[in-house]
């Protein structure tokens, strides 16, 4: 089993910024995929970035160039560093992981809140 820990969220003015981190604790996979989605109110959960245990990192169109997600030299621990936050990226944001090899094992974090709004 693996548990997640987030924590950073907050209020932001429009332009600000935020840094998330979560840390994995437990038996964590070898090769995974720790990363964060989002969920708005009323909207749907959608991925935000992904950084892969063996190297690599993705984004979703709508944050990047903004959002650098990046991990501790032990791999345990993503950061999310947002900024320029606009009030459309006013969500809760959940940590998850992901046992590459076999995609039907994650596991999420209990969700922390951002709010951008002057």
């Amino acid at each position: 089993q693996v548990q997640l820990a987030e924590s950073g969220g907050g209020s932001v003015q429009p332009g600000g910024s935020l840094t998330l981190s979560c840390t994995a604790s437990g038996i964590i996979p070898g090769f995974n995929a720790m990363g964060w989605y989002r969920q708005a109110p009323g909207g749907e959960r959608e991925r935000v970035a992904t950084s892969f245990s063996r190297g690599g990192t993705t984004y979703s169109n709508s944050v990047k160039g903004r959002f650098t997600i990046s991990r501790d030299t032990a791999g345990n621990t993503v950061y999310l560093q947002m900024s320029d936050l606009k009030p459309e990226d006013t969500a809760v944001y959940y940590c998850n992981l992901v046992n590459v090899a076999d995609t039907s094992t994650d596991y999420w974090g209990q969700g922390t809140q951002v709010t951008v709004s002057s």
